[in-house]
């Protein structure tokens, strides 16, 4: 019988994570998403990662009072009115500066980027799961072997963790 951990922490890709699941028609409750890792599956600290754009003051307090420690990025505004803020590098940075902290580690994404940490997490026997925000669409690097054993999928999920707005009398 494999030994439970409860020391583990979670490392999110919170482009990839909204952009998908909002592709699936529902909204995140990033609050209810936060008390889900922590129950399911024993996560002591959730790092998300996120481009900083000014004006979103009030999104990062919430979600750090929902128990996110925020990884901001500094964003780039292109002349088309696009944002740009890729926080692939300082996740894989921060999983490895906390790699003696932690029993497992979680990587919620469907980007192929993280193929290269998720398979050196699975490898060292530190890799609890992958959470891929959409089972139709993630890269197919995340479909190799050594990850197919740890990928879960958030598809189901929309009963429990979808936004719903707070009725008003």
């Amino acid at each position: 019988m494999k030994e439970e951990t409860n020391n583990n922490y979670v490392f999110v890709d919170s482009q990839n994570l909204n952009l998908s699941i909002r592709k699936l028609g529902w909204r995140l409750d990033f609050r209810r998403f936060r008390v889900y890792l922590k129950e399911k599956y024993s996560v002591a600290k959730a790092f998300l990662f996120i481009g900083y754009v000014e004006g979103n003051n009030e999104l990062y307090k919430f979600l750090q009072e929902a128990g996110f420690i925020c990884i901001f990025k500094p964003t780039l505004k292109y002349k088309d009115g696009t944002t740009k803020g890729n926080c692939d590098a300082e996740l894989v940075l921060q999983a490895m500066i906390e790699y003696e902290n932690y029993d497992k580690a979680m990587v919620v994404t469907g980007d192929g980027d993280f193929y290269c940490l998720i398979k050196y997490l699975a490898e060292k026997d530190k890799l609890k799961a992958v959470i891929v925000p959409n089972r139709f669409k993630f890269s197919a690097l995340l479909k190799f072997r050594i990850c197919r054993p740890y990928l879960r999928f958030m598809n189901d999920l929309k009963g429990k963790l979808a936004y719903k707005k707070e009725k008003t009398l």
